[in-house]
């Protein structure tokens, strides 16, 4: 059941703004005004980091093990709670219902994967030249992440920085997305039923530049962590790097990613995997693909195929429907700005490209598909977040990849083709963080390292075992002893 009112919860509270002003969350589905969201302050940050500065400490000096027993327990309740933690997605962001379902299911995986971790956070001994010298390394917490959340997959994107930053030890301070801002409230109950020690988690609500700004600008934050647009990254590691002291951030950014479909592809699959990279959450996926690459000989085919996937699709949010709306009235307007702008310099829709009035007031855009468009225009190389994707002819291999390279994002990008050699060169000279072959531009596991490089990252992955890297610092341990006084 979504609430009318969403806090803040901190210290183990739902407490409102100590402003008392609110913001509104309206619903995609039918603009349907949803709930009254507390508009942070600086001093409801202090309030929450000065709760996980109080519970940091014994937190951190809980074994692994332990701190992973609740991680387990955590995930059990998700399980439990399938339905009413979906109906909150769902609510938040109008994605389809079997996606919300999906969306839990997937974080319930991670928070088992990491729970398994708190029995791993392993260290290495290292060889010393001296006979009386010890040397090891080991995993220690940092203190307090600071994580900053994106609105696409509100509950996936929570547990991506929870659940790792827990089992290391550390208190988590999140902002949650003004767009979707009860999803965390619901996640932080659901941390405290699992037994997780008062004050460890807290979530902030309200807008960037008021509750965001000072979370990431204080000292007690010794990680932060963000998902979300290139130009808020950038900004976070330039405060960053002015603060009294540094902390580590990660920041897991934006996409343009290429699907390259050569001449010798399936191109069926081929097809039908470009209309899901496209498409699934209505494109606000930071690994939507968003460019598709195929060779000339085979572009014809592959363009009607495409096409009669599109035309396909159903637009909605039931449990049959393939695509949903957008995350608010003003990300809609700014898609059709952007495809309008496209065709004016010559880009040509091939499908969609409009709002879908029969879903009028929701915020509902049909599946669009453009060809023509230059590859150097603002449309071919802005990420756009939304149901829009364009096609591009090529000759060959070579050209394939310049396209595929040409953009200043490097997350995801996909070929499709029986060659190996292909498939060697391009995962070989593609500049990105994660490679398909055969498969959708997007697909992540627990288990799997996500990230990217050029503007789509700044080096650190999450999830996977290679998160502990984020939320962990490395020790190193130096031991001598004096046989002599045996």
């Amino acid at each position: 059941m979504y609430v009318s009112d969403v806090r803040h919860w901190i210290d183990d509270e739902e407490v409102a703004a100590s402003s008392g002003d609110t913001i509104e969350k309206r619903c995609p589905v039918d603009d349907r005004p949803l709930a009254r969201v507390a508009r942070g302050t600086a001093a409801d940050v202090d309030r929450a980091l000065a709760a996980a500065e109080r519970a940091s400490v014994q937190w951190g000096r809980l074994p692994a093990m332990h701190r992973g027993d609740i991680l387990f327990r955590a995930a059990a309740l998700l399980r439990d709670r399938e339905r009413a933690f979906a109906e909150i997605v769902r609510a938040e962001t109008g994605k389809p219902w079997r996606n919300a379902i999906a969306e839990v299911a997937s974080s319930a995986d991670l928070a088992r994967f990491m729970a398994s971790e708190g029995s791993r956070l392993y260290g290495k001994t290292i060889s010393s030249p001296f006979a009386t010298r010890h040397v090891r390394t080991e995993r220690s917490p940092i203190g307090i992440c600071a994580a900053i959340m994106p609105f696409n997959s509100p509950l996936a994107g929570i547990a991506w920085k929870a659940f790792p930053a827990l089992v290391c030890g550390n208190a988590v301070v999140a902002k949650a997305h003004e767009l979707t801002p009860y999803t965390a409230v619901a996640f932080a109950q659901l941390l405290k039923d699992a037994g997780l020690p008062r004050g460890v988690f807290s979530a902030i609500q309200g807008l960037g530049p008021e509750v965001g700004a000072p979370l990431v600008a204080d000292d007690r934050a010794g990680v932060i962590s963000f998902t979300g647009s290139v130009p808020t990254g950038k900004l976070i590691q330039q405060q960053v790097s002015g603060r009294r002291v540094l902390a580590k951030v990660c920041l897991e950014l934006g996409g343009k990613n290429p699907l390259v479909v050569c001449d010798d592809a399936d191109v069926e699959l081929a097809a039908e995997q470009a209309t899901a990279s496209a498409f699934v959450d209505a494109g606000q996926r930071c690994a939507s693909g968003s460019r598709i690459i195929v060779f000339d000989r085979v572009y014809e085919r592959f363009r009607d195929a495409m096409l009669a996937r599109v035309a396909a699709m159903k637009i909605g949010s039931g449990p049959e429907d393939d695509c949903g709306p957008v995350i608010s009235a003003q990300a809609l307007d700014r898609l059709l700005c952007a495809v309008a702008n496209a065709v004016s310099r010559g880009g040509r829709v091939l499908a969609g490209g409009r709002r879908v009035d029969a879903l009028a007031p929701g915020y509902y855009m049909a599946p669009t598909v453009l060809d023509n468009v230059p590859h150097d225009d603002e449309l071919s190389q802005q990420e756009q977040f939304g149901p829009v994707t364009c096609l591009y002819r090529v000759a060959d291999f070579e050209e394939a990849l310049r396209l595929a390279n040409g953009t200043t994002y490097g997350l995801t990008g996909a070929i499709h083709t029986a060659n190996p050699n292909r498939i060697a060169e391009f995962v070989a000279r593609y500049r990105g963080g994660l490679v398909s072959v055969n498969g959708p531009t997007y697909g992540a596991g627990p288990h799997m390292p996500f990230g990217g490089v050029k503007n789509s990252g700044n080096g650190f992955r999450e999830p996977g075992t290679e998160a502990l890297d984020v939320y962990c610092e490395w020790k190193t341990v130096v031991v001598n002893h004096d046989p002599a006084r045996v």
